[in-house]
C-alpha cells in the first residue's frame, strides 16, 4: 500500500537574509559571540499558561532516551529519526526557473512520525527542537516548524554541543530562533547536488550504463584516486644508493651513520659502479668525530580532535574506516547504556572543525592531570590551539563530556572498538593540555679520512661526511598519556619537534658519549641499492587529508564521501588501499571532457567556500546557485551531444570464440565491461573476464555442488545482465536457471530461498525465490541468526547517511541494533551526491 505523499514548497527567504553581509576581514578567526537570549513572545506567553507539557523534538530515539532523563515530567522528547522531509526521488524537485525553490515532500517511510509529532505538539503549551547544532540539524528543525505550524503552537531552537544535564538546562534557559543562514546553507547544498546529480547521472545511463550516478563532490573524489592511479602507472622507478657505516665507541652502543656528503657536495650515488669503488676506499680510512651538537628538543602536544583528524586517527591507529569513526562516535555522543547510571552521551559534538575548547572544560582537565600526574605535567598557563581561517568554529573541539567517565571506568558497558575509539579521544583531550615531551638529541658529524685519506697518485682526495642522530626522551609529558612512540608523521605541524631536520636521522636512536676528534672503530660498511617510489594509493586518512586539503567537501561529509565512491562501484579497496575500477575510470574520463568546472578541484573547493559563506549569512544563496547553473546549463546541453557512447563502442581482443570462431570483442552492459563475440546477434555467446598487466584472461563459470531439478546434470555459476545465478550446464539443451539463494535466511513468509535481484535501474534488494507465489521482498540484506532481544528468525544489514551501517531487528518495535562490522549495507541510494 503506497503511502501519501504530502509536497510543500520551502520557505521563501526573507530579504533580509537574500542580501550579503560583508564584515571587516579579520587576521584570525574571531571567538563565537554569545548567543542573545530570545525575549518570550505573547504567543509563547500565552501557551506557556497552557496545561500541556512542552515538547522537545530531536533526532533519533537514543538521543531522545539520554536527554528525557535530564527533564522532569513536564517534558515530552520525541525524535524525528532523522529527516522527515527531502526532496523528491521521482523528479528534480527543483523550480529553476523561480529561484531554485525547492519543492520538499515528507520522506515515504515517515508519515507516521510527522502524525505522531504533530499531535504531540498539538497537545503542548510549547515545542523546543533540540536537533544537531549543524546544517542538517538546522534543516530537520526547519522542516519540524514547517509540519506543525497548524497547531499554532509557538517553536523555538535549543543548541548544545554536548548532552549533558548543565548543557540541555542552560540551552531550555536561553532558547533561540531558528537560523535562517544555516538552513540556506544545507539548501543551497541539497539543491546543488540534486542539479548535478539529477542532471548528469541520465547522461551517464545513455552513454554507459543505467544505475550510475555523478555528483558534484563524489565524482571529484574519484578523479583524486583516478589521477593518482595514473601517476604510478607512469612513473619510473630511478636508482639511487646508500652507504652506511656501522660504528663502535670506546662505550656500548654500536650505532650507525650515514654518508651525507662527499666532497663537500651532498652525494649522489646512481649505481653500483659508482658506489662500489668509495665503500672499498672506506674500508681502508680512519673515522673521526668531527663535531657533535647536543640540544634539548621539545615535542608539543597535538590539538584536540577535530572530525577529518579524528577520521584520519583512527585509521591509522585503530584501522577504523570513516564512515565507521562517524558511526562509533555518534553513538558515543548520543549517549550509551552504563548500566545502573542509565544512558549517558560520553562526548560532545562529533561533527566540527573547530580545536577551541571551554574555559570548563579546560579547568577541569587541568586539574585532573595535576591530580593525575603532577604538578611537572601541567602547563603554567591553559595551552590555547588556533583554529584554521576557514572553519565556522562554532562548535567545540571533539572531547569527553565529563572527567568523571575515564576510558577504564566505561570499559565495561561498552563494545570493543567504541571503548577503543572512546580511549583515544579522552587521551588525545588529556593530551593536548598537558607539557611537550622533551628529549636530549645529539647530532654527531663524523669525517673519514680528510688529511690521512689513502689515495693514489692519480686520484684527488676525498672526503667523507656521515652522520649519526640519537636521542633519548628525558621527561614524557604529553606522551605519558598519548603513546610513547615518537609518531613518523606529525599531524600538520602539531607534534613537530623544534629543529626538527631530515638530515638529522633516526631520532629514535641512542648513541654513546662521544667527543671532538675522538676516533672510531669501524665495524662494517653497508651499501644499499634502492628505487624511487611512486606517490601510494590513497587509504582512508590519506583520501580524508588529501579532502581537507583541497578543500573538497567539509569534515562531516567525508565520511559519506568514501562510502559512497565504494558503494557506487567507481573505487574498490584492496589491502586497505583505494584503487579506481574500470568503471570509475571511464566515468571519470567522460566528465572531465563534458564537464571541467564540475571536476575541477579548485572549482569545487570555491563552492564550499561559498556555501561556508551563505551560512555565515555573507552571501545569498539563490545568487550562489544562480552563478553556477547558468554555464552549467550550457555544458549540460553539450554533453549530450558530444559525451562518447560508451554503450555501443567495442574494442577489439585477440580472443576467438569458441562456439563460431569470430573474435571476440570487449563491450559495456549492466554489470560492467564483458567479452561478446562479434557476430551478435547470430552468436550471443559472451563471457566474463578479468585483465592483469594488460593481458585478459577468461573468467570460466564456476562449477557447484547443486543439481539440476529439471534434468538433474550439476549447475553452474554464471554472471548475467542482473548478476550471478545458476544455471544448468547442460544448456541449451535443458535451459533451467535459478538464483543463487542466501545461504541460513528462510525466507519468513514461506520458508522458500531468499535471493538477491536487481531493479531494471541496477539497485539491489532481496526477495523470494518463489516469486509470484511468494512476493516476500526487502531492501536490506538478512543476516543469518535470529535476534537475540526478540526471537526474530533473522536480522537485516541496514544503512543509514547518518549513522553508516548497522545490524537491525526487522521489527521496528524491537529496537535490537548493533554495530556493523563494515560498510557495505544496502543502501536506499538515489543519483545525486
Amino acid at each position: 500500500m503506497k503511502e501519501s505523499k504530502v509536497a510543500k514548497k520551502a520557505p521563501a527567504a526573507s530579504k533580509a537574509s537574500r542580501k550579503a553581509k560583508a564584515p571587516a576581514e579579520e587576521a584570525e578567526a574571531p571567538e563565537p559571540k554569545e548567543a542573545k537570549e530570545t525575549k518570550p513572545s505573547r504567543s509563547r506567553k500565552k501557551a506557556e499558561g497552557a496545561s500541556g507539557n512542552t515538547l522537545v523534538v530531536v533526532e533519533s530515539p537514543a538521543k531522545a532516551k539520554t536527554i528525557k532523563k535530564y527533564l522532569g515530567a513536564r517534558y515530552t522528547v520525541k525524535a524525528s529519526v532523522g529527516h522527515i522531509m527531502d526532496l523528491p526521488k521521482s523528479k528534480i524537485g527543483v523550480d529553476v526557473e523561480n529561484g531554485f525553490e525547492p519543492v520538499y515532500e515528507v520522506i515515504k517511510g515517515k508519515v507516521k512520525v510527522v502524525a505522531e509529532l504533530k499531535a504531540a505538539a498539538k497537545n503542548a503549551s510549547m515545542v523546543l527542537i533540540a536537533t544537531d547544532p549543524d546544517r542538517e540539524g538546522e534543516a530537520i528543525a526547519w522542516h519540524v516548524r514547517e509540519q506543525i505550524k497548524r497547531t499554532k503552537v509557538p517553536s523555538q531552537r535549543i543548541l548544545f554541543n554536548e548532552i549533558t544535564k548543565k548543557a540541555i538546562q542552560e540551552a531550555i534557559a536561553k532558547p533561540l530562533e531558528l537560523n535562517r543562514s544555516l538552513y540556506d546553507a544545507q539548501q543551497a547544498r541539497r539543491v546543488l547536488d540534486r542539479l548535478v546529480g539529477y542532471q548528469i547521472s541520465p547522461i551517464l545511463w545513455k552513454k554507459v550504463r543505467r544505475g550510475l550516478s555523478a555528483g558534484r563532490v563524489q565524482s571529484v573524489a574519484v578523479r583524486l584516486v583516478v589521477e593518482r592511479e595514473k601517476e604510478i602507472a607512469a612513473f619510473v622507478p630511478v636508482e639511487y644508493w646508500s652507504i652506511e657505516a656501522d660504528l663502535a665507541a670506546d662505550l656500548p652502543p654500536q650505532f650507525r651513520a650515514k654518508l651525507i656528503k662527499l666532497d663537500g657536495e651532498k652525494v649522489e650515488l646512481p649505481s653500483e659502479q659508482v658506489t662500489s669503488p668509495l665503500v672499498e676506499q672506506l674500508k681502508k680510512l680512519p673515522f673521526t668525530v668531527a663535531k657533535v651538537d647536543k640540544k634539548e628538543r621539545r615535542r608539543n602536544a597535538p590539538a584536540p580532535f577535530i572530525t577529518s583528524k579524528l577520521q584520519q586517527e583512527a585509521a591509522n591507529k585503530l584501522g577504523f574506516t570513516a564512515k565507521k569513526t562517524m558511526t562509533l562516535s555518534q553513538r558515543l555522543y548520543e549517549g550509551v547504556e552504563l548500566g545502573e547510571e542509565g544512558q549517558i552521551a560520553l562526548i560532545t559534538y562529533m561533527r566540527t572543525d573547530s580545536v577551541r575548547l571551554s574555559p570548563e572544560a579546560v579547568t577541569v582537565v587541568r586539574g585532573y592531570i595535576e591530580q593525575r600526574f603532577g604538578k611537572d605535567y601541567l602547563p603554567a598557563e591553559p595551552v590555547v590551539f588556533k583554529t584554521k581561517k576557514s572553519a565556522q568554529d562554532a562548535h567545540e573541539a571533539i572531547r569527553p563530556t565529563s572527567i568523571d567517565y575515564p576510558p577504564e571506568k566505561v570499559q565495561p558497558h561498552l563494545e570493543r572498538d567504541m571503548y577503543r575509539l572512546y580511549e583515544l579521544i579522552w587521551n588525545r583531550f588529556v593530551a593536548c593540555q598537558m607539557v611537550p615531551a622533551v628529549f636530549d638529541q645529539t647530532t654527531a658529524d663524523i669525517e673519514a679520512g680528510g688529511a690521512a685519506a689513502l689515495r693514489d697518485a692519480a686520484a684527488k682526495p676525498r672526503s667523507f661526511l656521515f652522520r649519526a642522530t640519537g636521542q633519548i626522551l628525558k621527561f614524557p609529558g604529553y606522551l605519558a598519556v598519548y603513546g610513547a612512540e615518537v609518531p613518523t608523521e606529525p599531524e600538520a605541524g602539531a607534534e613537530k619537534m623544534e629543529g626538527d631536520d631530515e638530515e638529522k636521522g633516526d631520532i629514535a636512536r641512542q648513541l654513546p658519549p662521544l667527543a671532538q676528534g675522538q676516533r672510531l672503530q669501524l665495524v662494517q660498511i653497508v651499501h644499499e641499492q634502492h628505487f624511487t617510489q611512486p606517490p601510494p594509493r590513497f587509504n582512508e586518512a590519506s583520501l580524508v587529508k588529501e579532502l581537507e586539503e583541497d578543500g573538497i567537501g567539509r569534515p562531516s561529509t567525508y565520511a559519506a564521501i568514501l562510502s559512497t565512491i565504494q558503494d557506487k562501484e567507481y573505487v574498490e579497496k584492496k589491502e586497505g588501499r583505494f584503487y579506481p575500477t574500470e568503471l570509475g575510470k571511464v566515468v571519470t574520463e567522460l566528465l572531465l571532457s563534458a564537464f571541467p568546472n564540475v571536476m575541477d578541484v579548485s572549482f569545487t573547493a570555491r563552492m564550499e567556500e561559498e556555501l561556508d559563506e551563505v551560512e555565515e549569512g555573507k552571501m545569498d544563496w539563490v545568487k550562489v546557485l544562480d552563478e553556477f547553473y547558468g554555464p552549467f546549463k550550457k555544458t549540460l546541453a553539450a554533453a549530450e551531444e558530444q559525451m562518447r557512447d560508451v554503450k555501443r563502442e567495442e574494442k577489439p581482443t585477440d580472443l576467438a570464440c569458441e562456439k563460431c570462431g569470430s573474435p571476440m570483442v570487449i563491450k559495456w552492459g549492466r554489470m560492467g565491461r564483458f567479452l561478446a563475440c562479434s557476430g551478435y546477434p547470430e552468436c550471443k555467446n559472451t563471457k566474463d573476464f578479468i585483465e592483469k598487466d594488460g593481458k585478459i584472461q577468461v573468467v570460466e563459470d564456476i562449477p557447484t555442488d547443486e543439481v539440476c531439478p529439471t534434468c538433474s546434470k550439476p549447475m553452474i555459476n554464471k554472471r548475467g545482465r542482473f548478476g550471478r545465478f545458476l544455471a544448468c550446464s547442460d544448456y541449451p539443451a535443458c535451459k533451467t536457471t535459478r538464483p543463487i539463494t542466501l545461504k541460513g535466511v528462510p525466507c519468513p513468509d514461506c520458508g522458500g530461498g531468499l535471493a538477491e535481484r536487481k531493479t531494471r535501474f541496477g539497485k539491489s534488494f532481496y526477495g523470494c525465490v518463489n516469486y509470484p507465489n511468494c512476493k516476500f521482498a526487502a531492501w536490506d540484506r538478512p543476516i543469518p541468526g535470529p535476534c537475540p532481544q526478540c526471537g526474530k528468525p533473522y536480522l537485516l544489514a541496514k544503512y543509514s547517511k547518518r549513522e553508516g551501517p548497522y545490524i537491525a531487528c526487522p521489527d521496528k518495535e524491537c529496537g535490537y541494533r548493533r554495530e556493523a562490522p563494515e560498510p557495505g549495507a544496502a543502501t536506499e541510494g538515489q543519483p545525486a551526491a
